[in-house]
């Protein structure tokens, strides 16, 4: 049965750069339209049911490749610091995406319009998280790699990520304020289909004149969305990342996977350490932030499970209670 939905709702979806380009792929223009295109086709659900959407992504494979180019490329062309890399993956991944949700709307008849938004971000100085890089970004490399990574780049740092192989990882302050939070909520309002906050936004911050200064910085893209998903009174809060549900104790024998948690529960679990740091963690805080500031309703699945997620049959949904 159709979750009814009330005029002028508005659903924000939020999904990682690797839904775009994927574990395993060489991460080729065909492999990431392809992978767009499959994803918008599920995101019509949503305009199908009467809400306005917003979407917002990751970019950390996108952004970690042109970290990547970056180095290599020194001695031939001037660097960019991280802030602008953010903002050209923003424009390169909402290219693509716009492209292919022009394309399903089109196929589906409904008659709306899509509007990419270069998304900034405020975050403060003072953040710890500027002395403690923690955030991972680019390809997974193999143990017996890094070393010659870092013989190679010498200014990265590197971690082991959950299990799935080692990555870069840049400061990730916690973000302050979308600037763009009210044309968003403008857009989003007048009918047109909006994506936004590519990458988690483009960190920038006050310097000593009070003007806005980029940052060198990669901000989570589920904590941004969240903020943003308060700011725009989103009705409904979809974390898309992948696996169908949250779970307890996930890859171990005792796994549970969760079909509902309250505010509280989630609260309990994470500090239980149920959800690690670098996969499961930053979507729970968000959804947590989100319902602390009058959220309704949080829904973390896969892609391919978002229709019947919506309908309550499938995925992990998030309630204040």
């Amino acid at each position: 049965m159709t979750t009814s939905v009330r005029d002028g709702s508005v659903a924000l979806v939020a999904f990682g750069g690797n839904v775009i380009m994927r574990s395993g792929e060489a991460g080729t223009l065909r492999e990431q339209q392809g992978n767009a295109r499959e994803l918008c086709a599920h995101l019509i659900t949503l305009l199908k049911r009467g809400y306005e959407l917003v979407v917002t992504h990751g970019n950390g494979p996108q952004v970690g490749n042109l970290l990547m180019q970056n180095e290599l490329a020194r001695e031939l062309v001037p660097t960019l610091p991280l802030d602008v890399l953010v903002a050209q993956t923003e424009g390169s991944l909402g290219y693509l995406l716009q492209q292919e949700l022009l394309n399903e709307l089109r196929a589906n008849d409904i008659r709306k319009y899509v509007a990419t938004l270069i998304t900034q971000v405020l975050v403060d100085r003072a953040d710890p998280a500027f002395e403690k890089p923690s955030k991972p970004v680019g390809p997974f490399y193999a143990e017996k790699d890094v070393a010659g990574l870092l013989e190679r780049f010498p200014a990265w740092r590197m971690i082991e990520d959950s299990g799935r192989g080692y990555r870069r990882i840049v400061p990730s302050p916690m973000p302050k304020r979308i600037i763009q939070s009210r044309m968003i909520r403008s857009l989003a309002y007048a009918g047109n289909v909006v994506l936004a906050l590519g990458g988690g936004g483009v960190p920038i911050a006050k310097d000593a004149a009070g003007q806005y200064v980029g940052v060198e910085a990669v901000i989570d893209k589920d904590l941004s969305s969240a903020l943003l998903a308060v700011d725009i009174k989103a009705d409904v809060f979809v974390i898309l990342t992948g696996t169908e549900k949250v779970c307890l104790n996930y890859g171990k024998p005792d796994e549970r996977p969760l079909f509902e948690m309250t505010y509280s529960e989630a609260e309990q679990y994470l500090s239980e350490g149920h959800f690690p740091p670098g996969s499961m963690g930053p979507k729970i805080s968000a959804a947590l932030l989100y319902l602390k500031a009058g959220g309704r309703k949080v829904i973390i699945t896969d892609p391919e499970n978002l229709d019947r997620a919506l309908d309550g049959e499938a995925g992990t949904r998030v309630i204040w209670k």
